[in-house]
C-alpha cells in the first residue's frame, strides 16, 4: 500500500476538519449511543463503546457530552433512534464512494447525501454497487513523534500478533488486519504501551481513480458536502488524492 497513506489523507484535511467540531461531537455522540445501545453502557464490559469514548476524547468532547449520549442509549435519558445506513455510489470522474451515516430521520439523511451527489456530478447507485471495489479491514496508526519505537520490534510483535502488514513513513507506522484479527492487535498494542493515533475497521480501495483536476475539485466538493452532514459518519472513496 506503499504511496497510497490513508493515515497522510487524513492529516491533509484535518485542519479543515477541526474547523467542525460542533459536528464532530454530535457524530461522536452518534457513535457512542449505537455502541452503549448495542453492548451496554459499561465500558469495562463493552469493548467498542470504549473506543468511540477514547475517539470522542481525542477530540476533546466533553464529559458531559459523553454521558449524556450514554444514558439515552441506556434509558437514562429520552432520546432518539439512531440507524446505521450506508450509501454507495459514483462522484465526479468515476469515483467510487462510500458513505456511512447514522441518523434518526432516514429521509432527511438520504435526501442531504442524494443533493450532494447531484450537485457535483455524482449519482447515488444500489447496495453494492461500488462496494466489491474496497477491501474491509482493520486499520491501527502508532505515531512515533520521538522516536522511541523501533522498527523491527513493533513490526515483529504486531505479525505475531496477527497483522497482515505494515508500514513506516515518516515516524508513521501503520498496520493492516483481518478484520477477525482487528481487536487482538490492536489490543496488544495497547498492552505493550503503544499510543494509537487511530484503530479502526474500514475500507480500503482494491485500485485507485485519478480523476481530471476539475473533476477532483468537484470531488473534493462532494466530500465537503457530504462531512457538512450531520448524519454523515465515514466517507470511502478511491480518488488518488493530490498533494
Amino acid at each position: 500500500m506503499a504511496g497510497h497513506s490513508k493515515w497522510h489523507n487524513i492529516q491533509r484535511r484535518k485542519n479543515a476538519q477541526d474547523a467542525k467540531k460542533g459536528k464532530i461531537f454530535m457524530r461522536h455522540a452518534k457513535n457512542i449511543y449505537t455502541a452503549a445501545k448495542e453492548g451496554g453502557g459499561d465500558m469495562d464490559m463493552n469493548a467498542a463503546l470504549r473506543t468511540a469514548v477514547e475517539k470522542a476524547k481525542a477530540d476533546n468532547m466533553p464529559n458531559d457530552n459523553i454521558d449524556r449520549a450514554i444514558k439515552k442509549a441506556t434509558g437514562g435519558l429520552d432520546g432518539a433512534h439512531y440507524e446505521e445506513i450506508t450509501y454507495e455510489g459514483y462522484g465526479p470522474g468515476g469515483v467510487a464512494v462510500i458513505v456511512n451515516a447514522l441518523t434518526d430521520n432516514k429521509n432527511r439523511t438520504a435526501s442531504e447525501i442524494r443533493h450532494a451527489f447531484k450537485k457535483n456530478d455524482g449519482n447515488l447507485g444500489e447496495n453494492g454497487s461500488v462496494t466489491f471495489m474496497f477491501d474491509r479491514k482493520g486499520y491501527i496508526v502508532v505515531e512515533d513523534e520521538d522516536g522511541s519505537v523501533d522498527e523491527d520490534e513493533i513490526s515483529m510483535e504486531v505479525i505475531e500478533a496477527g497483522a497482515d502488514d505494515i508500514t513506516a513513513e515518516d515516524g508513521v507506522y501503520e498496520i493492516y488486519t483481518d478484520p477477525e484479527n482487528f481487536q487482538h492487535v490492536r489490543d496488544h498494542l495497547r498492552e505493550n504501551n503503544y499510543e494509537l493515533a487511530q484503530a479502526e475497521v474500514t475500507f480500503f480501495p482494491q485500485t485507485y481513480s485519478t480523476p481530471s483536476e476539475d473533476d477532483e475539485q468537484k470531488m473534493l466538493n462532494l466530500i465537503d458536502m457530504l462531512e457538512d452532514s450531520e448524519d454523515t459518519q465515514d466517507i470511502h472513496h478511491n480518488m488518488e488524492v493530490s498533494e
